[in-house]
């Protein structure tokens, strides 16, 4: 018993001292612990008053102004939409000149979509890929919408892969199925049969009220037929 008195005695000793040098850690950093609290402090007020008084009004102007882009591309005037009509900005100069806003980085994925309408490739896969986005649905069109620039360039292996990371990055009834098809139409002109195969019975599976589910089985048939040969 005397043993253990003195072990607990000898604990709350050390938590005694280190107490002790936590406090005199403290004293003796005083200084540079408040400056370091008031750079945290002021970097936290900045960008509050950044987001506050900067952005979200510049947000509010991009928008205003990307209301007529939009309505250029919904009649598919890509280039009124791209560059503007003269009294209200293009997706471009809505890029350049609002950037850091969501209009603006929304304006990536228009102008994507309008240069591959227009057939200029390449510009719509180097704007589609600096749009970020973690949207359920629009993220896995820009990654098909890639996809479907590749094509276009003959570059089946890369928009395989964005094919790929656009059925596969959301479960739902219209991308999934969509772009598993496009996938595993790749897929079956590799001579991929099987890897194409296991694309068709997931959409039949999960999906079997979407469009490509419904019409799915003849692919199953197809795609089983050359993996048993």
């Amino acid at each position: 018993m005397a043993k253990k008195k003195v072990t607990r005695h000898d604990n709350v000793q050390d938590i005694e001292n280190a107490l002790t040098k936590t406090e005199q850690f403290i004293e003796d950093n005083q200084k540079v612990i408040l400056y370091a609290l008031g750079v945290i402090i002021l970097i936290a007020l900045l960008v509050l008053g950044f987001s506050r008084f900067i952005l979200q009004p510049r947000n509010k102007e991009a928008q205003d102004q990307m209301f007529m882009a939009e309505n250029y591309f919904g009649k598919d005037s890509f280039n009124l939409a791209l560059n503007g009509d003269g009294n209200y900005l293009g997706f471009l100069d809505i890029i350049d000149d609002y950037g850091m806003t969501k209009a603006g980085k929304l304006s990536r994925y228009y102008a994507g979509i309008s240069y591959l309408r227009l057939g200029e490739f390449d510009e719509a896969i180097s704007y589609l890929s600096k749009f970020k986005t973690k949207d359920p649905i629009i993220g896995p069109m820009k990654e098909g919408t890639i996809g479907d620039a590749y094509v276009q360039l003959s570059e089946i292996e890369k928009a395989l892969k964005h094919y790929q990371k656009a059925y596969q990055m959301s479960s739902n009834e219209f991308s999934t199925p969509y772009y598993g098809m496009k996938a595993a139409a790749i897929l079956e002109e590799q001579d991929q049969y099987a890897k194409a195969l296991e694309i068709y019975n997931l959409i039949k599976e999960k999906y079997p009220r979407s469009n490509e589910g419904m019409n799915v089985d003849k692919f199953i048939a197809r795609a089983s037929a050359q993996v048993k040969k």
